[in-house]
């Protein structure tokens, strides 16, 4: 369907949309009951996460909040972007020359400030003096890059401290990455005999990057500064600068909508010399052939 509205930057590129359009089809596109355009409710929900805008303020060239906000939470329902995520973060890891998944990871936490619409779920982080809701991430370690490679995220109430998440983030992490994952990079919030038994339960050790105490201005962390950068930049989506959504899945689901966001512009940046190479080819069902650099995969969807 063409567009009848002035693209904004934070639109699906062509080659982006080629690669996403499968995943997102939980249904036929001619599919009589649909009423949107997909590519436009996607769209929509990139510009939200992007702009920081509320569902109700949606501009009047996009798609009713209504229609955006239920397809998006049918997407959640269906692990959409988690799959999308962990598809993108192995083929930029072949696209570097690594394995497809990781031996070792970083665990980090971030506190979100609440809003009205979050305040009955949120709780107090005294450390950070902040009443909200806390992001459990975990990446990989491959840095050299704009970002880090999203292996899994957990929401909690910020009263929640990093020791006492560290078993479900770890379990997440071997869940997606195929119980590869032997070490994670931590800092001294995760001390403690608890969180290391908690993590060697799923097989991974924890070890402790400290900060010198003889320090003096800014100190680069070794290994930890990839996941204070990804922090970093979800800072750009202003939707995730503080908790505005009244449920604590769409919040790490808007995470997840940012971080393909992200992984997609490293997979298909602007130039002709792409990390990655899309073709399409005919057959009973679809297959797209990603080739990065020396390595190929081979990416399978029933639906296009």
């Amino acid at each position: 369907m063409e567009k009848t509205r002035k693209p904004y930057p934070s639109d699906v590129r062509d080659d982006e949309w080629q690669f996403v359009v499968p995943y997102l089809t939980l249904m036929r596109l001619d599919a009589p009951q649909r009423e949107h355009d997909l590519r436009d409710v996607f769209d929509t929900l990139r510009w939200m996460a992007r702009a920081g805008a509320g569902w109700r303020l949606l501009p009047h060239d996009f798609p009713p909040w209504e229609a955006v906000y239920q397809q998006t939470q049918r997407w959640l329902k269906a692990k959409v972007f988690e799959t999308l995520a962990h598809d993108l973060r192995v083929l930029l890891r072949l696209a570097a020359g690594r394995d497809a998944e990781p031996t070792a990871a970083i665990f980090d936490a971030r506190t979100l400030q609440s809003s009205v619409e979050s305040g009955a779920r949120a709780g107090y982080d005294g450390h950070k003096h902040k009443r909200g809701s806390k992001l459990h991430l975990a990446v990989d370690t491959l840095g050299g890059c704009p970002l880090g490679r999203m292996l899994a995220l957990h929401v909690t109430p910020a009263n929640v401290d990093e020791r006492a998440a560290v078993a479900a983030l770890a379990k997440r992490v071997q869940e997606v990455t195929g119980n590869h994952v032997t070490l994670a990079y931590v800092d001294q919030g995760y001390t403690g005999d608890k969180p290391a038994r908690a993590a060697e339960e799923q097989g991974i050790a924890l070890e402790v990057v400290k900060l010198n105490e003889a320090k003096h201005g800014f100190v680069l962390l070794p290994r930890r500064w990839v996941v204070e950068r990804d922090f970093a930049w979800t800072t750009r989506f202003r939707r995730l600068v503080r908790d505005y959504e009244r449920l604590p899945e769409t919040l790490a689901g808007l995470h997840l909508v940012a971080f393909v966001f992200l992984m997609l512009q490293r997979a298909f940046p602007n130039s002709s010399s792409h990390p990655l190479e899309l073709t399409r080819i005919g057959g009973s069902s679809t297959e797209l052939i990603l080739v990065a650099k020396s390595c190929e995969v081979r990416h399978e969807r029933d639906e296009w």
